[in-house]
């Protein structure tokens, strides 16, 4: 990270290699939690089925909300951490400051925002831990995460249908 270029890459890539993980795991929560938001769940067999259902569907409607309303969210409220720490001299300010953004901007849209909001942050967080430079292949290669795992469902559905109606 010689030049404010690649920090700017590097940032970017990092908050796209987040939204994947914690879209994907958004996704996956909500499935598991609310897999049949319109009817009843009689059996373990439903419960699977619905499951299947509900993943790829939540992942298709919240990952590219995720993608183009909080990777530049995400980066802001970095920023603004970043600033605010600079002017107290004190670098738990810009964790505070960043995570409570996060939180006000994923409340904006939905309560369910709030979780993927959160899910962010602390992805970030970890990934931001490494202080390794991630790259354009990189984050290509991390949408790779909630592509598979829809695939992976839809496929689950299609076996279904085939064995089970």
């Amino acid at each position: 990270m010689t030049d404010g270029g690649t920090l700017v890459n590097t940032v970017l890539m990092r908050k796209i290699i987040s939204a994947s993980v914690s879209g994907t795991l958004f996704a996956i929560l909500l499935g598991l939690t609310v897999p049949n938001p319109w009817g009843d769940i009689s059996s373990i067999t439903d419960y699977f089925f619905a499951f299947s259902i509900a993943t790829p569907a939540y992942l298709m409607y919240s990952f590219p909300v995720i993608l183009i309303y909080g990777v530049p969210t995400s980066i802001i409220s970095d920023k603004i951490g970043e600033f605010l720490s600079g002017k107290t001299n004190n670098g738990k300010v810009e964790v505070i400051i960043s995570g409570i953004l996060h939180i006000l901007f994923g409340l904006i849209l939905h309560f369910y925002s709030l979780g993927v909001a959160i899910l962010f942050f602390i992805t970030d967080r970890l990934l931001q831990r490494n202080k390794k430079e991630y790259y354009w292949l990189h984050s290509i290669r991390s949408l790779a995460i909630p592509c598979t795992v829809w695939v992976s469902c839809m496929g689950i559905v299609y076996l279904e249908n085939i064995f089970f109606n």
